[in-house]
């Protein structure tokens, strides 16, 4: 079994035995073999790469290429297709965010969102003294090549889904090194980095 990134590990730990797991942005299919061999998990990746496609292929994973900006995710499936559907460090890329939630809670009954807090203080900072786009270790690309376009706080997050009546389930804050500390409990907008959040649709 190849090894597991801390923030696949963090959501591996979210996921039921057994569960129908869609990930979108799958890149090679590390996430789900995991899943699949230590929690018996089946469903399918979405990969726009080529390459990652292909390597995720050879893995045994079940993938469709496709752009999650062009096509919908409805498009293939059905309403609760799945358990979980898991999209990593993607949210802020999509045309669309607010869209893409309806889509994984229209096919999933669950979804399970990471993206950077461009909140975070050193963020701010860097604004504040610099008057530059910020660019550290949860941020690595110059604004003018980046594939972040929707870049969000974790209250604009929250927000969003109290517009849209989403329940956030669970929530973990973490480091650039996806660890928790105590100050992150009192101060996540200020002091977390990266967030892990567990959705679902409210009841009714």
């Amino acid at each position: 079994m190849s090894e597991l990134s801390p923030e696949f590990q963090l959501i591996a730990n979210w996921i039921n035995p057994g569960a129908r797991v869609l990930d979108l942005g799958c890149g090679d299919g590390r996430l789900l073999t995991h899943l699949q061999q230590t929690r018996q998990t089946t469903g399918y990746g979405m990969e726009l790469d080529p390459a990652k496609v292909i390597a995720a292929v050879e893995r045994g994973i079940n993938v469709i290429q496709s752009n999650l900006n062009s096509h919908d995710i409805c498009h293939y499936f059905d309403q609760d297709s799945f358990d979980f559907v898991i999209m990593t460090q993607a949210l802020q890329v999509v045309s669309r965010p607010d869209r893409m939630l309806d889509e994984m809670l229209s096919v999933g009954k669950q979804g399970i969102i990471t993206f950077p807090n461009f909140a975070h203080w050193r963020n701010r900072a860097q604004l504040f003294f610099g008057g530059k786009m910020p660019q550290n270790t949860s941020l690595p690309n110059p604004w003018y090549n980046t594939p972040n376009i929707h870049l969000c706080t974790f209250s604009d997050f929250e927000n969003l889904c109290e517009e849209k009546d989403i329940e956030v389930v669970a929530r973990t804050v973490v480091n650039s090194k996806h660890q928790p500390t105590f100050a992150m409990r009192f101060a996540p907008n200020w002091l977390g980095e990266i967030a892990l959040y567990q959705v679902q649709r409210k009841p009714g």
